[in-house]
């Protein structure tokens, strides 16, 4: 079993009808028995760390991963890297997530510039707004960008600074400065916020994750294995070094 690795902070903010951000697994209902091996393996997890995020198992662990989530999509704006990079780190994040801005600010430019513009990574976003009402503002408006195929840069954007959850922080007239920041046509953003088109697909993403077991923000799945938390940069660059060799050695 990978040591237990302590984030930096715990999560403490909630939405009163899930559990908290600590907490960051929880046994999935038998559906096949890979994805009940794999469920059983994170709630396991975090229960006996107390609730603290943890690093997953190495690429070449004998423990089972979760299936295979990557949609490997041409032209999916909510993709970086290529379409047949050798790993895919599927994360579900949302945007008033303090964590999710942390692994945003800290991590995911040096994975980016190493493994992303290398041609050995794949990111894939997926939508799980679940701290409150903002949360789903923020992500349709995150539609609205990927729409103009700017959601990278909205992103940025917004995860530029640290939020207070649930205090207004992104409201729609602050998401509106940040889709200006990220240079988008205003006019389409404004009516594609008013239909708030894209809410369906949310919804689809947020269901997904939780049909998996996540229950907080951010989680990774990087070929199939999780890995939890806005863990230190490290952690992820080894997780992908061991994913890229296994692919590498299974070709």
């Amino acid at each position: 079993m990978a040591n237990r690795i302590r984030p930096a902070n715990p999560v403490t903010t909630t939405r009163p009808s899930r559990s908290t951000l600590t907490k960051v697994g929880v046994p999935l209902a038998v559906l096949v028995l890979v994805a009940v091996l794999a469920a059983l393996t994170l709630s396991s997890r975090a229960h006996t760390s107390g609730g603290q995020a943890q690093a997953a198992p190495s690429a070449g662990s004998s423990q089972a991963p979760f299936p295979d989530e990557a949609r490997r999509k041409p032209g999916d704006p909510y993709a970086q890297g290529r379409v047949d990079a050798p790993v895919v780190m599927v994360m579900w994040s949302e945007f008033q997530c303090p964590f999710c801005g942390r692994f945003a600010r800290e991590s995911e430019p040096t994975l980016v510039k190493q493994f992303v513009d290398t041609g050995v990574l794949r990111i894939e976003w997926r939508d799980f707004p679940y701290l409150g009402p903002d949360s789903q503002t923020a992500a349709i408006a995150g539609r609205a960008a990927a729409a103009q195929d700017k959601f990278w840069a909205f992103h940025d954007a917004v995860y530029a600074t640290e939020h207070r959850v649930n205090q207004g922080d992104l409201d729609a007239a602050h998401l509106r400065d940040y889709a200006v920041k990220a240079g988008l046509d205003m006019g389409a953003y404004d009516a594609d916020m008013q239909a708030k088109k894209g809410a369906a697909q949310v919804q689809t993403d947020l269901s997904q994750g939780e049909a998996l077991g996540v229950t907080g923000t951010p989680a990774f799945l990087i070929n199939g294995q999780p890995v939890l938390g806005a863990q230190p940069t490290q952690v992820f660059v080894s997780m992908i070094e061991q994913a890229a060799a296994s692919a590498k050695a299974g070709s």
